[in-house]
């Protein structure tokens, strides 16, 4: 497409961004984002036209209120802004059905990075909407795609619920977890250690069913997180070693099975109120939001091109904490950081990365 459809996709950005600033805002404190209008929110006054237009307003208005003088957030232009290039990047870098599908992609993705940033939260609105979004979006390419959607959803959820899990693990320092009940993180790590012996479906099953049945009996089964997740490193290792499963078949069922549970169960969480016990009080290492979010990348992008961009998001919040000086800080903008770079060269730079070492 020419110059003007780049320069119509830029302004067209401008405009989401500028809602996507009243979800930034809204969302995390459990607020409509249709009603009441834009208002300042020192003073409540009603926002007008002229001082709703992205970016110039803000500079127009020497980024304060011009009813009570309060300061506004910079992080209002820079959220347009950053809409607008990546809107106008997506129109000149892809052809334009796929251009079109990727501004909910990257608005989702936005939205999200700030919000955690912000709140260290990531709204299940977001996270599962923009997963829901992509499954619909690879169904129009056919079923094959839907299915690899599907799994890259599930695998890059298991790989970061199983990193967060052994994180935890190391934390706790060998101690089990309160479980959740019917389902938590005992049923994920069960889930992914059948799944390394048996495959991804069986690991699904299994996982599955410890969930029925704790919901049936009203009781809590569970295998002890350090046994299913120190068993689960022995399957792998003898699986490297030639026995029972090829080993890159083991971790792929057991990532499979862990993600798909992992999704579902938190699905479970977000649809009925109260399931979730409050594990407030325990060391984690990854939030499960972090998790819900890995699948919507797997989703969109596939799960090659998303372990590019954990690199890179992995990179960037180390380098960022170092910084900083914090070893605590949210890891969902560097996550949707490193979507978004998997989303345009990931599968080249994967590609590259094999051609390199011979695969």
């Amino acid at each position: 497409m020419g110059a003007m459809w780049v320069a119509w996709a830029f302004v067209l950005g401008l405009v989401v961004g500028s809602f996507l600033n009243v979800m930034i805002y809204r969302l995390p404190r459990g607020q409509s984002v249709v009603f009441p209008p834009s208002h300042c929110p020192d003073c409540g006054k009603r926002l007008t036209p002229a001082e709703l237009v992205p970016v110039l307003s803000y500079l127009w208005q020497k980024g304060r209120c011009r009813q009570c003088g309060a300061r506004i957030s910079p992080r209002y232009p820079l959220v347009e802004a950053l809409t607008g290039l990546l809107f106008a990047f997506a129109a000149w870098w892809l052809p334009w059905p796929q251009a079109v599908f990727s501004w909910f992609f990257l608005a989702i993705l936005i939205a999200l990075a700030f919000i955690d940033a912000e709140h260290e939260i990531l709204p299940d609105v977001l996270t599962y909407g923009g997963l829901l979004l992509g499954l619909v979006f690879a169904s129009f390419s056919g079923a094959a795609s839907l299915a690899g959607a599907l799994g890259g959803a599930a695998l890059a959820s298991g790989l970061l619920v199983l990193i967060g899990g052994y994180g935890a693990l190391w934390l706790r320092r060998g101690r089990d977890a309160r479980g959740s009940w019917p389902v938590g993180f005992h049923q994920v790590y069960l889930a992914a250690l059948v799944g390394a012996l048996l495959g991804p479906w069986w690991g699904l099953l299994a996982g599955v069913a410890n969930w029925v049945l704790n919901w049936a009996t009203r009781r809590r089964f569970e295998l002890p997180e350090p046994v299913s997740l120190l068993s689960l490193v022995l399957v792998w290792g003898s699986a490297w070693m030639g026995a029972g499963q090829p080993f890159f078949e083991s971790v792929k069922g057991a990532l499979f099975a862990a993600g798909g549970v992992a999704l579902l169960g938190g699905l479970y969480w977000a649809l009925v109120p109260g399931t979730e016990d409050d594990e407030g009080d325990e060391a984690v290492a990854l939030g499960f939001g972090d998790v819900k979010l890995a699948g919507m990348l797997g989703a969109w992008v596939g799960f090659g091109p998303f372990l590019v961009g954990l690199f890179f998001a992995v990179v960037a919040g180390a380098l960022t904490g170092a910084v900083l000086g914090q070893r605590r800080i949210p890891f969902g903008p560097f996550l949707a950081l490193g979507g978004v770079l998997a989303y345009f060269f990931g599968q080249a730079i994967l590609n590259a990365y094999l051609a390199f070492i011979g695969w």
